[in-house]
């Protein structure tokens, strides 16, 4: 490299629209997937003791899993591909072959559970020899969900800024040539943490950066004409998404804010995610209107930790129960938020709240279609939703008229 790796780092993190900063810091839906992902890792888990996992990818719990992450955008666009089941290859072979489900099922258990690195790196090891046909290192995006200080993303772009960046030849489909990969980047990333972060997405995501050709290294040569047309067009498409999701993460501040505003209205306690509470609109900060901190809910601390990030949460006057609960979708986060109700449903099946998802008006044939999959219709789990323009246009009407949380109801729809 003709240019210190501290020179390119820096430069990395200067560009407003590097993987840095528009996925990895100043991003609550990143922080907020770790806890949907682990939860969805562990339904795979179950479903797979149970013998309810199914034969296919489609309609399984790994596929609300994937779809968590592949929200990311960015680092995981693709991340589901390699576990699409591909009937003429006969693979991912973790589908009609009960054996190797049930290896699938221990290897991703052993893996929620380790605490340390050696115990990951044993266990991927073990799944290696077993040569489960499909089965290589994309479950790598997965496990970083579960441990980001130790094991990285993968996928071609990481790849090809990989072998740009160090002169190396790593190929893609190998455990093996992913621990090598993985072992220069924790060296590398141990060098240069200060720049960077214990959590290896950061890293991930210069790699990124690079194998799109986003950040040029400047020993690649001159770059073809055609070569600078295609970087020019990622360039303007990056732009225009990072764009497109402010103007998002604005629209999905206003809903929080009118949700805060109709409860408080309402008369009950109303609190908003927990990495939420710093935001404001139209010049109100929500801290005027939420509880200043998550009641003491009797459920075990994981599950708390993930419920603590739903949208928007509405309790009884002076109680810790749960009246309502909001989660508000954007282009990003429609799994990853009806995983988070479920998890309240599931904690309180006694004394379920009404749950509601708030989304975007374009939206609503995709929310039905993910309403009605069978891991949803089995469980009996009764949501409402709410529309962007119906929320925002009876707002001032419900704060003014409305009694309680029935009164919300008139401007929902219900999936039973």
């Amino acid at each position: 490299m003709n240019r210190e790796l501290e020179e390119i780092l820096d430069e990395y993190k200067a560009d407003p629209e590097s993987v840095f900063n528009t996925w990895f810091i100043n991003n609550d839906d990143r922080l907020k997937a770790f806890r949907s992902i682990r939860r969805g890792v562990r339904d795979v888990i179950q479903d797979i003791k149970a013998g309810t996992f199914g034969n296919d990818y489609k309609g399984s719990s790994l596929e609300f899993v994937l779809n968590c992450i592949t929200e990311q955008k960015q680092v995981f666009m693709g991340a589901s591909h390699a576990f699409y089941w591909k009937p003429k290859l006969r693979i991912p072979d973790i589908y009609e072959n009960e054996e190797n489900k049930r290896a699938f099922g221990q290897f991703l258990e052993n893996c929620y559970k380790a605490t340390n690195e050696d115990q990951l790196i044993r266990e991927i090891i073990n799944l290696d020899q077993r040569k489960i046909k499909g089965l290589g290192p994309a479950v790598a995006n997965i496990l970083y969900f579960l441990h980001p200080e130790i094991i990285p993303p993968f996928n071609t772009a990481i790849v090809n800024g990989f072998n740009h960046l160090f002169k190396d030849k790593v190929k893609l489909g190998s455990w093996e040539e992913y621990l090598r990969m993985r072992e220069v980047i924790l060296e590398t990333n141990k060098c240069y943490r200060n720049l960077l972060s214990r959590d290896l997405g950061a890293f991930s995501g210069f790699l990124f950066d690079i194998g799109v050709k986003k950040i040029q290294v400047d020993d690649e040569g001159e770059l073809s004409e055609a070569d600078r047309r295609k970087i020019e067009k990622l360039l303007k498409k990056r732009h225009s998404e990072v764009m497109s999701e402010k103007e998002e993460e604005d629209l999905h501040t206003e809903m929080q804010y009118h949700l805060l505003r109709i409860g408080h209205s309402l008369g009950y306690d109303v609190i908003s995610a927990s990495n939420d509470r710093s935001r404001c609109h139209a010049g109100n900060n929500f801290s005027f209107l939420c509880l200043p901190e998550f009641p003491d809910i009797n459920v075990d601390t994981d599950t708390r930790n993930t419920i603590s990030l739903i949208d928007v949460m509405w309790f009884e006057k002076g109680s810790k129960r749960i009246v309502s609960a909001f989660e508000v979708e954007k282009s990003t986060s429609i799994y990853s938020g009806i995983l988070r109700l479920t998890d309240l449903y599931r904690s309180f099946p006694q004394d379920p709240s009404t749950l509601f998802l708030i989304i975007p008006d374009k939206r609503e044939k995709e929310l039905l279609l993910q309403l009605h999959r069978p891991s949803l219709r089995s469980s009996n789990i009764e949501m409402h939703y709410i529309l962007f323009s119906d929320l925002k246009s009876h707002c001032d009407a419900i704060c003014k008229f409305g009694e309680s949380t029935e009164t919300i109801k008139k401007i929902a729809r219900v999936v039973n």
